[in-house]
């Protein structure tokens, strides 16, 4: 995979109008700190690749047919998915209002602006730069002092078993449930989150390689090419479920594996 420049921001481009979403690409061309990672035509389509490519910023219209641009940002936030920065672009300024509500970075009325979009895509870098600067030190403070547990309960068929960490092949969240894979079956943790599932066990065995899965180390089967220069791993599961890897993560992959 490409490494990005530190500066550099994945992005998705989401528009109903083929031309209006090519347009948009094309202008953002002429940003180095820009890298389009993928493109939709609808807010089922936004929806998937912002769970699947983790882009730090969207350019996305607001009125779309089926699940408009705003749907999108509610239904994230509902699933408890962390958002990524939306930048809306649209014909209609009456929808402002509750974008910003939403916790948008911009909105910006079509026809472009070419200076306007680049004052946005410069405070875009610079509001992801100091967020990543400060991640690792907020991290090494909320790190745990408790020993990882060896041991976590699953819940399958209604009854609650106890299984070894170790035979946790992986952990997925979906609308605030958290699968647990293991060696032998599968079935439902009673950890809220992964975040805190995560803290509970090794963090040099468990790793969370996408915001929807945490994965053991030990259980990766294969590590699979993906599109755009990505990857996926393919786990050692009686599935041979393939996970994402985002590509954040993508530099301890290389690290890991010697990629």
């Amino acid at each position: 995979m490409r490494e990005r420049a530190t500066a550099t921001l994945a992005t998705i481009v989401v528009d109903d109008e083929q031309l209006a979403r090519e347009e948009l690409a094309f202008l953002l061309k002429d940003f180095p700190e820009i890298e389009v990672i993928g493109t939709g035509s609808n807010g089922l389509e936004a929806l998937n690749l912002i769970e699947k490519l983790e882009p730090e910023v969207v350019f996305m219209d607001v009125n779309m047919p089926g699940l408009d641009g705003l749907g999108v940002a509610q239904r994230l936030r509902e699933k408890g998915i962390d958002p990524p920065h939306f930048i809306f672009v649209t014909a209609y300024d009456q929808y402002a209002v509750e974008a910003f509500r939403l916790e948008a970075m911009d909105y910006l009325l079509k026809p472009l602006d070419r200076g306007r979009l680049a004052e946005t895509i410069d405070r875009a870098r610079r509001v992801i730069l100091e967020k990543k600067s400060s991640e690792p030190a907020a991290a090494r403070a909320a790190a745990p002092v408790a020993t990882p547990r060896t041991k976590l309960m699953v819940k399958a068929a209604n009854r609650n078993f106890i299984v070894d960490a170790s035979d946790v092949i992986y952990a997925t969240i979906d609308s605030g449930l958290i699968t647990l894979v293991t060696t032998s079956f599968e079935g439902q943790s009673n950890y809220r989150t992964i975040e805190d599932l995560q803290a509970n066990l090794d963090r040099e065995l468990f790793w969370r390689v996408h915001r929807s899965y945490l994965v053991n180390i030990n259980r990766i089967k294969e590590v699979v090419p993906w599109f755009k220069s990505s990857y996926q791993l393919r786990m050692d599961d009686k599935k041979h479920t393939e996970i994402p890897v985002s590509r954040v993560q993508t530099r301890r992959l290389r690290e890991l594996f010697k990629l």
